[in-house]
């Protein structure tokens, strides 16, 4: 048994935490699920098609946006958002690694 990360993450998953925390939500999933390929939404767009209050995916959107999951760009008065696919495929292959090389 490897018991070095009991009590602290290595600095570098520590990245990898923020994702997965944002990944465990249902509805920030469904949210992801929302997107098409290379396609970018705004809040009002997500709001239209969600049970959600808009504040509700405000708060999701920040917590997918901060673990960097999402990508955006403010235009004019809107904010624009898109699945920031090198952030998840780096992620994701980090632990593909790990699993690769420690089971």
């Amino acid at each position: 048994m490897k018991t070095d990360y009991t009590r602290v993450l290595p600095p570098e998953w520590q990245p990898l935490s923020r994702v997965f925390f944002a990944l465990g939500d249902k509805h920030r999933q469904r949210i992801l699920l929302l997107f098409e390929k290379g396609e970018r939404l705004n809040v009002g767009q997500i709001v239209e098609v969600s049970p959600l209050a808009r504040s509700t995916i405000s708060h999701h959107l920040r917590v997918l946006h901060e673990a960097e999951v999402l990508a955006s760009e403010k235009i004019g008065k809107e904010v624009w958002f898109w699945i920031n696919r090198p952030r998840l495929e780096s992620a994701l292959s980090r632990v593909l690694d790990y699993l690769r090389d420690n089971c």
